[in-house]
């Protein structure tokens, strides 16, 4: 079957299929975390196979949907900074602001607010302090060149 060749055409599939997809999900089940079937291959949703290896190796993930995800997933982490900190707010868009995000990002809600004295230093417009202290880290020593770069970011408001 070939793949649809407008959003139309796609919807109109999208439509022919509705029942299919249901029925599929029924029978597959529905997971929003990967999981183990009862032979040990790896899936995810609507029975994707994901096994990264050997017979049972599935198709993984397009880049499309990856692009997909990670665009999600932005979206969820500036609304979770805009939400927690009002400065956040108040960066212009561009490198400083896309650091403070790649950052967030990378250590999720929970780490990220562990750097009291660096948030301080952003919420006081002090960006070139806040980079020191990103930078006094475990997370620094841990990702290394990129914590150079976002810091740098942060630091410079300009793109590495």
């Amino acid at each position: 079957m070939a793949l649809p060749a407008s959003t139309s055409e796609a919807l109109i599939t999208e439509i022919k299929m509705d029942k299919l997809i249901a029925q599929l999900k029924r029978h597959e089940g529905v997971k929003n975390h990967a999981y183990k079937d009862q032979f040990g291959t790896w899936h995810i949703g609507a029975g994707r196979n994901i096994h990264p290896d050997g017979a049972n190796k599935g198709m993984g993930i397009s880049d499309t949907e990856i692009d997909y995800m990670l665009s999600n997933d932005v979206a969820r982490t500036i609304a979770e900074l805009a939400k927690e900190y009002p400065w956040f707010n108040d960066l212009e868009e561009g490198a400083r602001r896309d650091g403070i995000i790649n950052m967030h990002f990378n250590l999720g809600r929970v780490r990220f607010a562990k750097f009291k004295k660096a948030i301080a230093h952003m919420e006081a417009g002090n960006h070139s302090q806040a980079s020191v202290e990103f930078l006094d880290s475990l997370w620094a020593k841990q990702v290394k060149g990129r914590a150079l770069e976002v810091t740098d970011m942060i630091k410079t408001n300009t793109y590495v």
